[in-house]
């Protein structure tokens, strides 16, 4: 059978066993990783699965069974238990639950790549790490890491509504990190950020990054961090670089704007949202440099796709315009349930999982300034970058983040660089006092969203530039 057939087959059988809607995934992911310390090659990780996973809706409820076969009688199999697990859950739960209109489509899509990543030669991507790690202990590094991580993905899709959809995306990225112990004090950096950069992109990113270009000055900047002062403790103007900002999009507003937390679907789990869909039009999210998109769409960057895996196309809209909250992450479902007409927002990690609301890239739209501008409108604040810490309650709203390097900023230039800089601040308030916001964006990657029980890991994307925020607690320590 091939793939398609497997699919049409488990979503026949998931109707004839009472559902009246049935989806079906085929996933097939290959999967590499490497990594390096101190200049030798530690681990390497290569995977390979294939499986597919059957969604049947009775009533109020979803039913999903998921089997790493592709015979007719196994895929026939698990439509029929998707379809049990539905109508044992529908005896118990509320009423009939509606999707947002589809229309079917037959397309296929791929993400653009113009280097194979599983094609480089191993000793060629090995070579990479070995020498960025060995150039980082040879300028003082304690311990120099090194990673990259490769993903390729192939997906057929069809519903009982008519879909018939094939994808197919690459997905890489690498980083570079130098610690350096001292008395009682251990600093880290990073290159491009904590976890590293990654897109749906060929090969071409990593070479991009030039991870060896920037391996000593890593070195360097850890060692210096060790006797650097203290980020100073008070409220001042915080001026936040790409990456930093990228992450503080992730968790206090692509996260509180996922409409199954919004709706509590999360609660048990992840928690809820600080959002309240009644004012959903009206509140006033952050200051009117805030415009915040969800785009699956942009070329490269890792949430982007061609179809979501209930078959919704990816289209982009707005989340945040000019500070006011207007748009929400969403699923079919979710999306009928709050009376939206938009989904395309829900995502699995594997065919052995059930989708659900992800973040796509969820990013700000760049602003009028560069980051050059920015420090120099600055008489009195501090600028940090590169996450190193974070953390957020329940519902997305008070936060406190800690970055790998600062520099205070003094009459309009960029002074000290200053060791373990904090800032803490509540999402809304925070967002309102960005007063300068940069043209100079950057879409990073995040592979390593966690959310859902089981638990997955999605790959998001976060548009982001450099931006100026006026009065926030700074140098929070304990």
């Amino acid at each position: 059978m091939t793939e398609f057939d497997a699919a049409t087959a488990a979503v026949q059988a998931a109707l004839d066993a009472g559902a009246r809607y049935a989806d079906a995934r085929v996933m097939h992911r290959r999967y590499e990783s490497m990594s390096a310390r101190n200049g030798e090659i530690e681990e390497l990780a290569q995977d390979e699965t294939l499986g597919l996973g059957v969604r049947a809706l009775v009533g109020s409820s979803w039913g999903f069974h998921a089997v790493p076969d592709l015979s007719d009688a196994a895929a026939r199999a698990a439509g029929r238990r998707a379809t049990e697990t539905a109508r044992a859950s529908a005896r118990v739960a509320g009423p009939d639950v509606d999707l947002v209109p589809a229309h079917a489509v037959t397309a296929s899509w791929a993400s653009e790549c113009a280097v194979d990543p599983l094609a480089v030669p191993l000793s060629d991507k090995g070579d990479l790490l070995v020498d960025a790690t060995r150039t980082m202990v040879a300028h003082g590094a304690d311990l120099a890491e090194g990673l990259y991580q490769i993903w390729d993905t192939a997906k057929w899709f069809v519903s009982s509504e008519g879909h018939r959809i094939d994808q197919r995306i690459r997905e890489c990225g690498a980083g570079i990190s130098a610690t350096a112990i001292g008395d009682g004090e251990t600093q880290r950096r990073s290159w491009p950020s904590y976890r590293g950069q990654y897109g749906t992109s060929g090969w071409e990113l990593v070479d991009s990054l030039d991870l060896a270009a920037h391996a000593a000055r890593m070195a360097d900047e850890a060692r210096a961090l060790l006797t650097a002062p203290l980020c100073p403790a008070g409220e001042t103007t915080l001026i936040l670089g790409s990456e930093q900002l990228a992450l503080q999009i992730h968790e206090s507003v692509g996260h509180a704007i996922e409409l199954d937390r919004i709706l509590g679907w999360e609660a048990a789990f992840a928690g809820t949202s600080w959002l309240d869909l009644t004012q959903l039009g009206s509140l006033r999210y952050g200051s009117e440099l805030m415009n915040v998109t969800i785009d699956p769409t942009i070329p490269g960057a890792l949430g982007s796709f061609g179809f979501d895996d209930e078959g919704t196309p990816a289209a982009k809209r707005d989340a945040v315009r000019e500070g006011r909250w207007v748009g929400v992450l969403a699923g079919r479902d979710s999306a009928a349930v709050a009376g939206l007409d938009y989904a395309g927002s829900v995502r699995a990690d594997g065919w052995s999982r059930l989708p659900m609301v992800r973040m796509t890239n969820v990013g700000l739209e760049p602003g009028p300034h560069t980051l050059d501008e920015i420090i120099a409108a600055t008489d009195d604040g501090v600028l940090m970058d590169v996450n190193r810490s974070w953390s957020i309650d329940d519902k997305r709203l008070n936060f406190q983040f800690g970055c790998e390097i600062g520099w205070e900023v003094r009459n309009g230039r960029r002074g000290r660089m200053l060791r373990n800089p904090t800032y803490t601040g509540i999402g809304p308030l925070f967002w309102r006092s960005m007063d300068m916001l940069s043209s100079e964006t950057v879409s990073w990657g995040t592979p390593n969203c966690g959310k859902g029980q089981p638990g997955q890991i999605g790959h998001t994307g976060h548009p982001a530039a450099p931006a100026r925020f006026q009065g926030v607690r700074v140098g929070v320590h304990g």
